[in-house]
């Protein structure tokens, strides 16, 4: 198979690249050239998806596209230029209008699609509504097409730090500090994806022309349980102390992601939904996630070999003083 990787140098398009390498396909990653090398055996086009689409890359005469693309114009520009291939696009749970749903999430409406280019910087809304847009635009236009809709990527490599902070917090606890501050009632759910089980599923579905429509998500899964996947995997026994919405707010404890947030924990019962796609189409299509343990283990040894690779969340001590105010009230 002749591949086209729209991008090929970060994270799922770099696994997908990589992927496909290790199975013999013909790979050209086409990028800015910007964020990093594609990997060994890629080629590499140099493409700035602003500027005309290049004639000479649409007659190499792919079998196969892969896209990551927010950008409906460029979007739009790809598929006209290569309708003949087979295309997986990837696009997001963010498409779906309703983040509260925990019972139709999967079949759930979607957001009015955004057909003009909006700053990224809009929020996850305008970054939904923009996929809904790319989306329509690969069903309309490819001969044929696989619109995979991931939730929470994980695993090495990954530049967000989300997960990343828990594998990180593990290995503290490793080194002494045990009490672990985690975040909601344990029985709230979460969904996660390791991100080579994605990129192989992504091959998986250009190899065999697969279309339709997935959520490409891991089993829902109970926070406590996925916690404690991540503590097996790198080894710690933590004790944890759990602290709901309420003692969170109160202590500026942010959800998510991002400066002084504790990574995984959304607001309830706002977001229930986000975190409770059905797994069972994708995987009944191939899609294969491993063991939490295992993408663990894995973020821990790559953050390790990775000088400045992002963690996200509180601070050690950001943490501890958030965990004293907890016992204070407590008392």
């Amino acid at each position: 198979m002749k591949l086209l990787v729209l991008g090929g140098s970060v994270f799922l398009s770099k696994a997908v690249a990589a992927d496909a390498v290790a199975r013999g396909h013909e790979v050209v990653a086409a990028n800015r050239g910007r964020s990093g090398p594609v990997p060994d055996g890629a080629r590499h086009v140099p493409l700035d998806r602003s500027e005309p689409f290049p004639a000479a890359l649409a007659d190499e005469g792919f079998d196969a596209v892969v896209d990551v693309s927010r950008t409906p114009s460029h979007v739009r520009e790809a598929v006209a230029a290569l309708p003949g291939a087979h295309w997986v696009f990837v696009s997001t749970v963010n498409v779906y209008a309703d983040d509260s749903d925990p019972g139709g999430p999967g079949v759930g409406v979607l957001r009015a699609p955004e057909t003009d280019d909006v700053d990224p910087a809009s929020g996850s809304e305008a970054y939904g509504a923009m996929k809904v847009a790319c989306e329509e635009a690969v069903l309309a236009g490819a001969a044929g097409a696989a619109v995979v809709r991931p939730g929470l990527i994980v695993g090495p490599d990954d530049t967000s730090g989300r997960f990343a902070y828990w594998p990180a917090r593990m290995g503290r606890a490793l080194e002494g500090a045990v009490d672990v501050l985690a975040p909601g009632d344990p029985a709230d759910s979460v969904q996660v994806i390791d991100v080579r089980d994605l990129a192989s599923w992504v091959v998986d579905l250009a190899e065999r022309r697969t279309t339709g429509v997935f959520d490409a998500v891991g089993p829902v899964t109970p926070i406590g349980d996925l916690l404690a996947a991540v503590a097996r995997g790198v080894g710690a026994e933590p004790r944890w102390e759990w602290a709901g919405r309420a003692r969170l707010e109160a202590a500026d404890v942010r959800p998510w992601s991002g400066e002084r947030s504790l990574p995984l924990w959304l607001p309830r019962p706002e977001y229930d939904g986000m975190p409770a796609h059905d797994a069972a189409p994708a995987i009944a299509a191939g899609l294969a996630p491993r063991p939490v343990e295992e993408t663990a283990r894995d973020t821990l040894a790559w953050l390790a070999a990775t000088p400045g690779a992002a963690v996200t969340g509180l601070t050690a001590d950001e943490e501890a003083e958030v965990l004293a105010g907890i016992r204070a009230t407590s008392a």
